[in-house]
């Protein structure tokens, strides 16, 4: 059965792909630290589950010293020149949209076909991970036609890659460390703490408890820069003691309203690195903030909107 160790593996040999070719990158004065950085991220995928917490969290932290000790530096990897992709842009037009889209496409056909597939008696695909094991094995095709359309050696993929990473750097990790440490917080009881200080909202009545779950969510987002962060600690903080358990709220229409509403502190924070700040350098923009600074407005606007909409439609 092809589970989710398929697709840790698969990350794994990738992120170790990125680690020995920028080992082998001499124009990178810091190429060690990008090798150390990428060569553990790539360890946690490959023997995460072997290693043990305590590993893990030693694997974690020496990470974090790398990236916050300036360790990190911008490889310089074989490419094509501007001339060149410029021509065989020209040459393919419309087809180099083909391995972006077989993407969605295989993920779909996986999602659908292959988890009906069975040998010797056992699914193909474990069903409770057909989502992330058809992705992978999208990205993978995807991988494969780039290579044939574009007619680049096999090593190209992973240079590319490389220098990806290298540009977006530490912010890469930021979504999974960060839904990371608010599965955390929820065991720690966080959620239960929050609780307990909101719990004078239950008096304001189910209104008041809806506008304190959709604001905490934005608000918590924004200290944590991920949603998902934010949601286990929110969640049992307010959402299922005020909204749900108190109010009588529909648990289903909370969940979905209330990610929304992170959505939106999300646009407002530059602890979602990847999503705010990287976008900036990019584009070489001189205000390393102005991607927030023109999506406030429309969170704003949109976290009323949700504050709304959950009122109108959790207590049904």
């Amino acid at each position: 059965m092809i589970g989710l160790g398929s697709v840790y593996l698969v990350a794994g040999l990738m992120f170790a792909g990125f680690a020995f070719a920028s080992a082998g990158d001499r124009a990178n004065v810091k190429r060690w630290g990008n090798a150390a950085f990428w060569g553990l991220f790539a360890l946690s995928f490959l023997l995460g589950d072997r290693l043990g917490d305590l590993a893990n969290g030693v694997l974690v932290i020496v990470m974090v010293l790398i990236a916050g000790l300036g360790g990190l530096g911008q490889g310089r990897p074989p490419t094509t020149d501007a001339g060149r992709r410029r021509a065989s842009s020209e040459r393919l037009g419309a087809r180099l949209l083909v391995p972006a889209l077989a993407i969605p496409l295989v993920t779909l056909v996986g999602v659908l076909g292959l988890t009906r597939l069975r040998v010797g008696g056992a699914p193909l695909i474990d069903g409770g991970h057909a989502t992330l094991v058809s992705l992978t094995l999208g990205a993978v095709v995807a991988v494969a036609l780039g290579t044939l359309l574009l007619r680049q050696p096999p090593g190209a993929a992973a240079q590319e890659g490389r220098r990806l990473m290298d540009t977006v750097g530490w912010a890469a990790l930021l979504p999974q460390m960060l839904a990371s440490l608010g599965a955390v917080f929820a065991l720690a009881g966080v959620g239960p703490v929050i609780g307990e200080l909101a719990g004078g909202l239950a008096i304001g009545g189910p209104y008041a408890s809806v506008a304190a779950y959709c604001l905490g969510m934005a608000l918590f987002t924004m200290i944590m820069g991920n949603a998902f962060a934010a949601f286990p600690v929110m969640t049992a903080g307010i959402g299922l003691p005020l909204v749900v358990q108190a109010n009588g709220g529909d648990p289903v229409a909370m969940s979905a309203i209330g990610m929304l509403s992170g959505f939106c502190g999300t646009l407002m924070t530059p602890m979602a690195a990847n999503f705010n700040l990287v976008p900036a350098a990019l584009l070489e923009l001189r205000d390393r903030h102005a991607v927030i600074k023109a999506q406030i407005p429309t969170a704003l606007a949109l976290l009323a909107f949700n504050i709304a909409l959950m009122a109108a439609v959790v207590y049904r």
